[in-house]
């Protein structure tokens, strides 16, 4: 029986804190995807932390569902999840089992696979276009929902962190974007963004009746 890779410890440890540690870290990472129709890789611009249930902006605010137990670990796997009928978005899992918290994944910069990314962004107008937002990005990397719970897997799914953390002084937080109610206040300053890029998505504040993003 062939044995499939297992995701280095080292990163498994890393990523085994809440999100809110985790995410400012991602800055910077590639997340790569390879599948039969190619391989897509995106450097990490901008994230979000959600705390789960001590977290009232987090899907699993009230309790795990058959929607949100990915997100309640264990780290190494991402919770994808579907929205507005017609958006992908990817988060990466961390923590410890039982614990529901993850970072979502914004937007990025595509740096392989641009041919395949603009096959699956027909909309795109250009590379700026191409990851900036949270389902721009996963479409660019054909994440969906059959990859709900997913493991990071060399070769398959991977998480690359930067052999250098971005420099503070380029990291800006605020709070997060379309989060209603009090999870989308200046109290949770839990989006990160490596300042002057171009693919960070434009801050907009919670629509009415507006789901939380991650």
């Amino acid at each position: 029986m062939e044995t499939v890779p297992a995701i280095p410890g080292a990163l498994l440890k890393w990523l085994a804190r809440p999100a809110d540690e985790v995410a400012p870290g991602l800055l910077g990472a590639q997340l790569l995807r390879a599948t039969a129709e190619g391989a897509v890789g995106v450097r990490i611009t901008e994230v979000e932390a959600y705390l789960g249930e001590r977290d009232p902006g987090s899907h699993a605010f009230r309790g795990q569902t058959n929607r949100n137990k990915a997100m309640f670990g264990p780290a190494g796997h991402i919770y994808v999840y579907f929205t507005y009928g017609m958006h992908h978005c990817v988060n990466i899992v961390c923590g410890h089992a039982g614990i529901a918290t993850g970072v979502l994944i914004r937007a990025g910069e595509v740096t392989h696979g641009r041919e395949l990314a603009y096959r699956r962004r027909t909309s795109a107008k250009n590379d700026t276009e191409l990851a900036r937002g949270p389902g721009r990005l996963a479409q660019a990397l054909g994440l969906t929902l059959a990859d709900n719970g997913r493991a990071f897997v060399p070769g398959e799914l991977e998480l690359r962190l930067p052999a250098t953390p971005a420099p503070p002084a380029h990291v800006r937080s605020g709070p997060r974007v379309g989060v209603s109610g009090e999870g989308g206040t200046d109290s949770y300053p839990w989006r990160f963004w490596l300042e002057g890029e171009k693919t960070v998505s434009p801050y907009r504040a919670a629509k009415p009746r507006r789901r939380s993003d991650g």
